[in-house]
């Protein structure tokens, strides 16, 4: 056990001479004789001026002319050398200093200390302090201390204080602050406390302002605890514009970014004048708090300082802009940027982060990175985890894999950040495979290494081994925090496993997370999307703190499941409370009107986006306006409302009005549809799908043919069709035909026996939706084996009456099977959910709660 037991001066609060130099700073002053050698005043002035090479040759031109430089040389030689940080240059001083003979003074060998110890050698500092034997003082212990302290050795640092304690030395304040940073961690941030006592009852506290400010980073840095950093601001009875910034700085960081603001207002009207490192922090918790106009307040303060060409405040206002602009756009970033005269790897770093975090820029982020590197400025670990975040949003892992061999180029490969953005890139590229490898191979996981790997399983439908990983990340002890939740409930969602969200549910309850609003938000899209809506509904209803993302995944919960007037009821309330929609939001209300045939109701919605919330509707919602007309059979007009986009139509736009197209019949749109698709998409397999899907209703079978021939040759295969359901916390998989289950022979027994029954209540096979051109008897055989009607006659064999049988589909559900499924739950009494590729079906006593509008 660490017992501290500090001298406490009888009289003073101070020792004599209190004042002690800093060890890094002791000046030997030299004499009038020496200051006679005029190879030595030229030896000074060359100091002075940082010609550190000059002054080397001037010392071998001394020893050349048998006026070999004494200590005092050697000395300001070496102190200069770690002013400048020429640290290489200070070990060949140091060498031709032991060449020279001369007999070492305590001053020197402290300069060396110092010297090794801003270099990272604490092992030759080490080796010199311990040679200096009874020439240690003061500034030696001091000196070691703080080496101890700088180089992550807290331990070493803390006890190499305490042995100087017991030989009698007194501590200064520079030995205060060093050993006061080897606490700045949790583990020892208890001594770091009876140290702070010390400093109270010393005087030290007082008698310096790096002491307090070393005291406030210290229960900042530990744990945290920002209102007892803040006693110690305020306890201070001197403070500088280094103490204001140093506390403004921590709450900024520390998501206290209102107190950070109030503080510099604070620290204005006592006088004191802003440099640039306290805008930089006052801009980060302008941001924080997506105070734009705030932010442009301080932006035409630092340029009428004339601090905008600060590197850090530029970042800091690349930052900002990017962030806070309500539209995404990084303009006004790439404006701040292109002002600064000079840029470093921060500059870039922010910049090429504000074009990837914009969401839609991942080319020019790219791009940058490029131009940063052609530039001769070497990436750090956050450029490259940047670069790739981008790689994995444009789903390129070929540029991903440049960066990353790039990244091994100059050892930062292993860092942690790089490491977990590239699981990242290879899992949004579809590689889970190469994301497991980049995984595996990391020499220290941390919980966003798990969380990363996690999440690229769950959103690449691999969530059983997203639910084996969550018991790895228990194993090991790291912790589990909100996104591992989100994401292993984002994994039970894409498959639709409602028992595996049901246990993970279970789970972070215990773990306490239930009023987690991220886990709400999770858990309201799991049930939604997993059929289960009103068990959504009962955790939106139960959040006591809600944001316009549980309101908007509601509002889309409700849309996707067909329910349109409570989604719009939803969206209403939401209003009421004052919560601002946002683009999403409207994607949710005009799908609701799209899902229901809600025309002017969806118009109206649309207009109000920019007149009334001040949102430019982007494609995404000119796509749902397109979708809302061409479902109500308003072809002409959906292609009167394109031609009037104020930007030109993307594949998407036109693939929802071919899709239109087809449900309609209208060939010739669907044909010009098709044509914009591939021009824009040529190996866009779902363009030419469609078209064949179109020609066939018409019975135009040379023309699917042709349409089959040219995808052969292109080599474009078409997505093959699913269902699947989950039983006893199992997966079932079929596809269209599939006789691989180990049931099988029941489940077809099952359909066989569904057909007739459904077929005596006046069920008629519709083989319009068979698009091959053969015989009726075999359209009607085919229709049979589609995979939604297999899955559910499973699921009625397998699961208990009472119980709805919940399928899922990865593509639109076929016509037939949708008729077909209404009669089942006609005639076996059992509720119906399916969930495909659009939206949720609920089919009970022979209806769907789609009202065969879909």
């Amino acid at each position: 056990m660490i017992i501290l037991s500090l001298p406490s001066p009888a009289q003073s609060l101070l020792p004599p001479s209190s004042k002690t130099l800093n060890p890094s700073r002791q000046n030997i002053i030299p004499s009038s004789d020496s200051l006679k050698n005029p190879l030595k005043n030229r030896l000074i002035r060359q100091l002075d001026v940082g010609h550190l090479r000059h002054a080397i040759s001037t010392l071998d031109l001394m020893t050349l002319q048998n006026a070999p430089p004494d200590l005092t040389a050697y000395s300001i030689l070496l102190k200069s050398c770690i002013r400048f940080r020429n640290f290489q240059l200070g070990k060949l001083v140091h060498r031709k200093l032991i060449q020279s003979r001369l007999e070492l003074d305590s001053v020197v060998l402290n300069t060396l200390i110092s010297l090794y110890s801003k270099c990272g050698d604490t092992e030759t500092a080490r080796s010199i302090f311990e040679g200096m034997g009874n020439r240690r003082d003061l500034v030696s212990w001091s000196a070691m201390v703080s080496c101890f302290a700088n180089n992550s050795m807290e331990l070493q640092a803390i006890w190499t204080f305490l042995d100087m304690l017991e030989l009698g030395f007194y501590p200064n304040e520079y030995c205060f602050t060093a050993v006061i940073r080897a606490c700045s961690n949790a583990k020892y941030s208890w001594i770091g406390e009876i140290i702070y006592g010390s400093t109270l009852k010393t005087g030290y506290f007082g008698a310096d302002v790096c002491v307090g400010c070393e005291l406030i980073d210290m229960f900042a840095k530990s744990s945290g605890d920002l209102g007892s950093a803040y006693k110690v601001f305020e306890k201070m009875p001197e403070r500088n514009l280094v103490t204001w910034t140093l506390m403004i700085t921590r709450f900024a960081q520390l998501g206290c970014a209102r107190d950070a603001i109030d503080l510099f207002v604070d620290m204005e009207l006592s006088g004191y004048a802003p440099d640039q490192f306290t805008y930089s922090s006052v801009l980060s918790a302008c941001t924080e708090l997506g105070l734009l106009a705030l932010g442009k307040q301080l932006h035409s303060r630092v340029i009428h300082f004339g601090l905008a060409l600060d590197v850090c405040v530029g970042c800091s206002l690349v930052n900002m802009y990017a962030k806070c602009t309500a539209d995404g756009l990084v303009d006004d970033s790439r404006k701040t940027f292109d002002r600064m005269p000079a840029h470093n790897v921060m500059s870039w770093t922010a910049i090429i982060t504000a074009y990837v975090q914009s969401g839609e820029c991942d080319k020019e982020a790219i791009e940058l990175f490029c131009r940063m590197i052609s530039g001769q400025i070497q990436p750090n670990q956050f450029s490259f985890s940047s670069a790739l975040k981008a790689c994995g949003n444009l789903s390129d892992p070929y540029i991903g894999e440049q960066v990353y061999g790039y990244a091994m180029k100059l050892g930062l490969a292993s860092v942690n950040c790089v490491g977990n953005s590239l699981i990242s890139m290879y899992a949004k590229s579809g590689r889970m495979e190469d994301a497991r490898k980049a995984f595996d191979i990391l020499f220290e996981k941390n919980l966003i290494s798990y969380n990363a790997i996690v999440d690229g399983y769950a959103k690449n439908m691999e969530s059983e081994e997203s639910f084996l990983l969550f018991n790895e990340i228990a194993d090991t002890g790291i912790g589990i925090n909100a996104f591992t939740f989100a994401s292993l409930l984002s994994g039970a969602a894409s498959i639709g496993a409602m028992s595996k969200g049901e246990q993970i549910h279970g789970r972070l309850l215990k773990e306490g997370f239930e009023s987690n609003q991220c886990i709400c938000n999770a858990l309201i899209s799991m049930y939604s999307r997993c059929g289960n809506i009103e068990a959504a509904f009962q955790v939106f209803y139960q959040m006591e703190d809600r944001n316009v993302i549980s309101w908007t995944s509601m509002i889309t919960g409700f849309a996707k499941h067909g329910f349109a007037a409570r989604a719009l009821e939803m969206f209403r309330e939401m209003l009421e409370t004052g919560t601002k929609p946002n683009e999403i939001t409207f994607v949710a209300v005009l799908s609701a009107c799209s899902h229901v045939g809600m025309i002017s109701e969806g118009r109206k919605l649309f207009n109000s986006m920019y007149d009334v919330h001040g949102i430019v509707p982007r494609m995404e919602h000119y796509t749902c306006m397109v979708d809302l007309l061409g479902r109500s059979g308003l072809l002409i007009e959906a292609m009167e409302f394109i031609n009037s986009m104020p930007f030109m139509a993307d594949a998407l736009v036109w693939r929802t009005l071919l899709g239109a197209c087809r449900v309609h019949g209208n060939t010739e749109l669907g044909k010009h549809a098709a044509e914009m698709i591939l021009e824009q998409e040529p190996d866009d397999p779902a363009a030419y799908i469609l078209l064949s899907n179109l020609h066939a209703l018409a019975g135009q079978w040379r023309d699917v043919a042709k349409i089959r021939k040219s995808m052969k040759e292109r080599n474009l295969i078409k997505e093959a069709g699913y269902s699947w359901i989950e039983v006893e916390n199992m997966v079932h998989r079929f596809h269209v035909g599939d006789t691989s289950h180990p049931q099988a022979r029941e489940i077809y027994r099952e359909l066989d026996q569904l057909a007739a029954k459904i077929k005596e209540m006046g069920y008629i096979p519709d083989t319009d939706f068979v698009l091959h051109d053969v015989e009726e008897e075999q359209k009607e055989q085919f229709l049979f084996q589609h995979s939604e009607k297999i899955a559910v006659a499973y699921g009625i064999i397998s699961t208990t009456p009472l119980k709805p049988i919940r399928i899922f589909k990865n593509l639109r559900v076929c016509g037939d099977c949708h008729t077909a499924m209404k009669y089942i739950s006609m005639a076996t009494g059992r509720e119906i959910v399916v969930r495909d590729s659009n939206r949720f079906h609920h089919m009970k006593n022979g209806e769907c709660s789609c009202k065969d509008y879909w």
